[in-house]
C-alpha cells in the first residue's frame, strides 16, 4: 500500500497508544482495560491478530472517543497487509515498534502532549509529502497554517468560550488547531467537516492530541450537505479558515445549481453561480454566508481566482464591490502536496466591508527556500509576510502595498498581484559608453549608496575619477575583497556589529539562565528571544533583521529546541552516559554522549591547553602523513621503487634486497662469510627436506612437537638403531641450518646498521651502486615510523583527554552548567553565525565591485584589437602548416 494508506495505520496506533497510557488523566473518555494498548500487546503473533485488532480493540475505542468505526483503517485487510503469516508479522512488528519505552507517555509532563501533538502534525505532513498528487491534499503544510491562523484576526479579538472557529474543509484539522492556538483559550469551539471518511478520522484524533476533544468534526460533502445548520440555515461563525480543494470539478455534485437562488442555502444568489469545472469560489461564497455579520476568513485558493474571467469575474467585482476582500496574499509555487501551482491566501472581513478602500495586496511569492521537489517557506517568510499584513506602510512597495478601489476598477476588477506590485529585480544595465571608452559608470556605483552611507571613504579608496560620469577602480580586480575587510571604516562597521550583538546577548543571557523546570514553555520562549532579537537589529544598517531572525530560528530547530526541552523537563543537569553496543552478544564501549553539554563545550572551557596540545600533536601526524603520501607520488613512476599506497612487508623486503645488493662492496669480508653461511643453510636445508621427505620416523617426530636438538636427541633414544641414526642426521642438518640463520642474522645487522647510518648522515653516494634506492627506501621506514609513534601519542592524548573530561562532568555544578550552554554554547554559536551573515555583507559588495570592473576593464577598441592579434597568429599557424588563408 502507499504511504496515504500506511498513515491511517501508523496515526491510528499511536492515537491508541496516546489515549491508552493517558487514560486515567483523560476525563471526558472512558476507556474499556480490554481496549487499552497493553491489551493489544496480548494479540502480537496470533494468528487472528487483524480480526481481533478490529474487533477488541478499535471497535470499542472508536465508540468510546465518539469516532466513525466505519472509518477506521482495517487491521485486517488482506489486500493491505498481507495474507496469513505475513499479516501477523506485519502487524506484530508495528505494535512492538509502539512499545519502545521512549513511546511511553503516562509519566510525560504537560508539555509533552504539546510535543506529540506536533509529533501527529510532523507524521501527516511526512505521509502527505510522499503520497503524491491528490492524496496529500489532506495536509495543509504547517507554515502555511501559522499565517492564515496569525491573519485570520483571533489574537487581536478577545475570545469567549463561545466563539465559534469553523473549517468547511478541515482535512486533518491542522488550520482549525492553529486558529484555536493563536486565541490564547482553550475553551473556543471548533467546528470542522470533512468529505473523506477517514481523513475525518484522522482530523477527530488531532483534536484529541493538541487537548481539544469537544472539536465537532462531521463527516460528509460541504457544498451539497453541510452538517452545521440552525434552523435549516447555514450556522454562522465568528471565523472560518479553509484549504478546499483546488479548482474542484466536482463541487457541484448534489447541487441544483440551475439558477442562483436555487440553492436552498441562498450562497449564490447575490454573486452568482460559479463555473461548472471550477470549484474555487463555490467554497469562498459558502464561507461568506456562514460569516456572522462581524466575521472574519481566511481561505486559501489557487492563483487564478483572480484573475480567471466569465462567471468568476462576475463573482470577484461583487465581492470587491461588497467590500468582503480585506487582503490578498501571493504564496510561491509548489508549496501544496498534490499541485505545483501558485496558490493565494484570501481574507475576508464582513464587519468592516461597508468602509473598505482598498485591498491589501502582498506579494510574498519569491519568498521560500526548495526543501526536496517542493518549495518550503523558512521562519523568516512567515513573518515577514504577517508583518507586513498588519503593517504594510513599514515595508517596500514591491512587497505589500494598499492598493485603492479606484486602481482596481482601472484594471477592471483583476486582482492578479503582479498588476498591483512589481517584485522584479532591477534590470543591470550595460552601459554602451563604458564599454567603448572604459571606465566604470558613476551610476553603478551609486547604485551601491547603502554601502556607502555605512564606509563613506571607502568609495573615495575604492574609485577614483577618470572623466565626467566615470571612475577608475584604484586596486587590482583580485584583491577588491582584501582591500574592503582591511578598510577602517569596514572593520568599525563589524565592531559595531559584534557590540550590537553583545547588547542583546547580555539580556538574554539573563532570561536563558533563569529558566527553571516545569515554569516555563520552549514554545514561549522562542517566540519571546526571536522577537526580541528581530525588533533589536530591525533598521540596522546593511543587514536584513530577517536574516538574523532565520539564525536564531534554524538554530533553535537544530539544537537549542532540544536542550530547552531538556531544561524544562530535568533542569539544568548534565546527563553524562557511555554508549554500550552489544554485537554478537559481546557489549562494546563505543564513547559517551552528553545531549545538554556536548564534550567540546566543555573541553574549550576546561582543558583548553590540553586541547591545543592535541591539535598541535594532530597537526604533527597530518603533516607526516601528507610527508608520507607526497613521498610516495615522488618516489613511484615507472622507473621507481615505490608505488602509490605501498605495503610495509612489501617496503621491508625490497630494503633488505637492496641492503643485500650494498654488501658485497662495502662490506666485503663479512658478505663472503655472510655467503659460506647462506651455502650452509642451503644445504641443509636440502638434507631436511630429504629426510623429511623418504623417512616417516621424522614426521612422526616432528608432529609430537619434537622441535629442537635436545628434544629430538631424547626422542631417538626411544627408537631403533636405524632410526635413531636417521634422527641423529637430521638433527645434525637441523643445528647447521640454525647456526647459519644465526651467522646471517647477524651479518645482515652489520650490513644493515652501517647502511643505515650511512643514508643517515646522506653518504655512501659512492660507496653504494644503489644509494638512491636505498635511501628512497629508508626515507618511507623512517617517516612510517614517525607516523606509529606520532599516532599512538595521539590516541594516548585523546584517550587521557576524553576521561578526564567525561569523570569532569559529575564535578560541575548548576551555575557552571547554566554557563556553559547559555554563554559557551548558544550565545557562541548564534554569535559565530550572525558574524558570519555580516561578513557576506563585505563579500556581497566584492562581487559586485569586481564584476563592473570586469565588465568595463577592455575597452571595445583593445578587445578587437585583440581579436585581430589573435587571428593573426592562427593565420600564421596554418601557412606554417602548408594551408592557404
Amino acid at each position: 500500500m502507499d504511504s496515504s494508506q500506511y498513515k491511517d495505520y501508523i496515526l491510528v496506533l499511536l492515537f491508541i497508544k496516546y489515549v491508552s497510557d493517558k487514560k486515567e488523566q483523560l476525563d471526558f473518555i472512558e476507556i474499556p482495560e480490554s481496549a487499552t494498548f497493553s491489551a493489544m500487546i496480548e494479540l502480537k503473533g496470533n494468528a487472528e491478530i487483524g480480526d481481533l485488532i478490529n474487533k477488541q480493540i478499535v471497535a470499542p475505542l472508536a465508540e468510546a472517543c465518539a469516532l466513525n468505526v466505519k472509518a477506521m483503517p482495517d487491521f485486517n485487510d488482506s489486500t493491505k497487509l498481507g495474507d496469513g503469516q505475513e499479516k501477523v508479522d506485519r502487524l506484530t512488528d508495528l505494535i512492538a515498534i509502539f512499545q519502545r519505552p521512549e513511546l511511553d507517555f503516562s509519566n510525560h509532563l504537560a508539555n509533552s502532549d504539546d510535543l506529540l501533538g506536533d509529533a501527529f502534525e510532523y507524521l501527516m505532513g511526512h505521509f502527505a509529502s510522499e503520497s503524491g498528487k491528490s492524496k496529500g491534499q489532506f495536509y495543509t503544510p504547517t507554515e502555511v497554517s501559522r499565517i492564515v491562523a496569525s491573519i485570520v484576526g483571533i489574537d487581536e479579538f478577545e475570545a469567549r468560550g463561545d466563539t465559534t472557529v469553523y473549517d468547511p474543509t478541515c482535512g486533518s484539522g491542522s488550520l482549525l488547531l492553529r486558529v484555536a492556538a493563536k486565541s490564547n483559550r482553550d475553551d473556543i469551539s471548533l467546528y470542522g467537516q470533512e468529505k473523506d471518511a477517514s481523513t475525518s478520522i484522522l482530523a477527530q484524533m488531532n483534536m484529541f492530541l493538541h487537548g481539544s476533544p469537544t472539536a465537532e468534526i462531521r463527516q460528509g460533502n460541504t457544498l451539497a450537505t453541510p452538517k452545521f445548520l440552525v434552523d435549516g440555515e447555514l450556522q454562522r461563525f465568528d471565523f472560518i479558515v479553509a484549504n478546499p480543494p483546488f479548482s474542484d470539478k466536482k463541487w457541484s455534485m448534489g447541487l441544483d445549481i440551475s439558477t442562483a437562488d436555487a440553492d436552498i442555502y441562498g450562497r449564490f444568489e447575490d454573486f452568482g453561480i460559479p463555473p461548472s469545472k471550477q470549484g474555487d469560489y463555490a467554497y469562498l461564497l459558502h464561507i461568506i454566508k456562514s460569516l456572522k455579520s462581524t466575521g472574519k476568513a481566511a481561505c486559501i485558493l489557487p492563483h487564478g481566482v483572480l484573475f480567471r474571467g466569465n462567471a468568476e469575474a462576475d463573482i470577484r467585482q461583487k465581492l470587491v464591490d461588497y467590500g468582503f476582500i480585506k487582503a490578498i496574499i501571493g504564496l510561491p509555487a509548489n508549496l501544496f502536496y498534490g499541485t505545483g501551482i501558485p496558490a493565494c491566501i484570501i481574507v475576508i472581513d464582513r464587519e468592516h466591508a461597508a468602509a473598505r478602500k482598498g485591498i491589501l495586496m502582498v506579494d510574498a511569492s519569491q519568498g521560500f527556500i526548495k526543501d526536496g521537489a517542493k518549495n518550503r517557506l523558512r521562519e523568516r517568510d512567515l513573518h515577514k509576510i504577517i508583518d507586513a499584513f498588519k503593517h504594510p506602510e513599514q515595508h517596500d512597495e514591491r512587497y505589500a502595498r494598499m492598493v485603492g478601489l479606484d486602481e482596481i476598477i482601472k484594471n477592471g476588477y483583476n486582482l492578479n498581484l503582479p498588476r498591483y506590485i512589481d517584485n522584479s529585480e532591477a534590470e543591470d544595465i550595460q552601459d554602451i559608453e563604458a564599454h567603448l571608452q572604459g571606465g566604470i559608470p558613476n551610476a553603478d556605483i551609486e547604485d551601491l549608496a547603502d554601502y556607502w552611507k555605512v564606509c563613506p571613504q571607502l568609495k573615495n579608496k575604492l574609485f577614483s575619477p577618470l572623466r565626467e560620469g566615470y571612475a577608475a577602480l584604484n586596486c587590482a580586480t583580485h584583491e577588491v575583497k582584501s582591500f574592503i575587510n582591511q578598510d577602517a571604516e569596514f572593520v568599525a562597521f563589524k565592531e559595531k556589529m559584534q557590540a550590537h550583538f553583545q547588547v542583546w546577548a547580555d539580556q538574554a543571557e539573563v532570561k536563558l539562565k533563569s529558566l527553571k523546570a516545569n515554569e516555563f514553555e520552549p514554545k514561549e520562549l522562542i517566540t519571546e528571544l526571536s522577537e526580541s532579537l528581530l525588533a533589536h537589529y530591525k533598521g540596522q544598517d546593511l543587514v536584513d533583521h530577517y536574516s538574523i531572525y532565520q539564525i536564531l530560528m534554524d538554530y533553535w530547530e537544530g539544537i537549542m529546541q532540544d536542550d530547552a526541552y531538556i531544561i524544562a523537563a530535568d533542569d539544568w543537569k548534565v546527563n553524562a552516559e557511555r554508549i554500550i553496543e552489544t554485537v554478537k552478544g559481546q557489549k562494546k564501549d563505543k564513547g559517551w554522549k552528553a545531549d545538554l553539554v556536548p564534550k567540546e563545550v566543555v573541553i574549550n572551557r576546561y582543558f583548553a591547553d590540553r586541547r591545543d596540545e592535541l591539535a598541535r600533536e594532530q597537526a604533527k601526524l597530518d603533516e607526516l602523513t601528507q610527508e608520507l603520501t607526497e613521498h610516495e607520488e615522488n618516489h613511484s613512476g615507472d622507473d621507481d621503487i615505490l608505488e602509490q599506497g605501498i605495503k610495509e612487508k612489501d617496503v621491508k623486503e625490497l630494503w633488505q634486497s637492496e641492503v643485500l645488493d650494498a654488501a658485497p662492496k662495502a662490506y666485503a669480508a663479512d658478505f663472503s662469510i655472510y655467503s659460506a653461511a647462506q651455502q650452509q643453510l642451503d644445504n641443509a636445508q636440502g638434507i631436511l627436506d630429504c629426510l623429511e621427505k623418504e623417512n616417516t620416523i621424522i614426521a612422526l617426530m616432528l608432529k609430537a612437537k619434537n622441535t629442537t636438538a635436545k628434544k629430538m636427541a631424547a626422542f631417538a633414544e626411544k627408537q631403533s638403531s636405524e632410526e635413531k641414526s636417521i634422527i641423529e642426521r637430521y638433527a645434525l642438518a637441523f643445528t647447521q641450518l640454525k647456526n647459519a640463520q644465526k651467522l646471517m642474522k647477524n651479518k645482515y645487522e652489520i650490513f644493515e646498521a652501517g647502511i643505515s647510518e650511512l643514508i643517515k648522515n646522506n653518504q655512501g653516494q659512492n660507496s653504494l651502486d644503489n644509494f638512491d634506492n636505498l635511501a628512497v627506501l629508508y626515507r618511507w621506514m623512517d617517516l612510517t615510523n614517525n607516523i606509529k609513534a606520532q599516532k599512538t601519542l595521539v590516541k594516548d592524548l585523546e584517550t587521557k583527554l576524553d576521561t578526564d573530561t567525561f569523570n569532569y562532568y559529575f564535578n560541575l555544578t548548576e551555575s557552571e552548567i547554566k554557563e556553559l550552554v547559555t554563554d559557551d554554547k548558544w550565545l557562541a554559536d548564534l554569535a559565530k553565525q550572525i558574524n558570519a551573515d555580516v561578513e557576506r555583507v563585505a563579500q556581497r559588495l566584492t562581487v559586485r565591485v569586481r564584476e563592473l570592473a570586469e565588465r568595463y576593464e577592455f575597452t571595445l577598441g583593445q578587445l578587437t584589437q585583440s581579436v585581430e592579434a589573435l587571428e593573426k597568429q592562427v593565420k600564421a599557424h596554418l601557412v606554417a602548416m602548408g594551408f592557404e588563408v
